[in-house]
């Protein structure tokens, strides 16, 4: 996966390219409130809101990344992208409004 040389990190290209895809589509999804809020007094987000959210975003992409390259079959990256989508979903809007319990309220 990596070599370590003197002080130095060394990534395979593959893998690199999977932490920059990441890095990048969560960087793009928080544009769309910082966009949203220069437009509209609809969208309030501080900036722990989005320090929050880029962890979970990226937490979820990496967790994603992994699974995807350790399984081999179809079906086993399916459902291991479902249960990786249903549990950020329910991070997310436990966040935002709590919904089986008090954290978003």
């Amino acid at each position: 996966m990596s070599t370590m040389t003197g002080n130095e990190l060394h990534l395979k290209p593959s893998l690199a390219k999977s932490l920059l895809t990441v890095a990048l589509v969560t960087a793009a999804i928080l544009l769309i409130p910082l966009v949203a809020m220069q437009f509209t007094t609809e969208v309030v987000w501080t900036g722990s809101d989005f320090v929050i959210a880029g962890i979970l975003l990226a937490f979820t992409g990496l967790v994603l990344t992994f699974a995807l390259r350790k399984l081999r079959t179809t079906k086993s990256r399916l459902i291991a992208a479902g249960v990786i989508g249903l549990g950020f979903v329910y991070c997310w809007a436990e966040l935002a409004v709590g919904i089986f319990t008090n954290l978003g309220s």
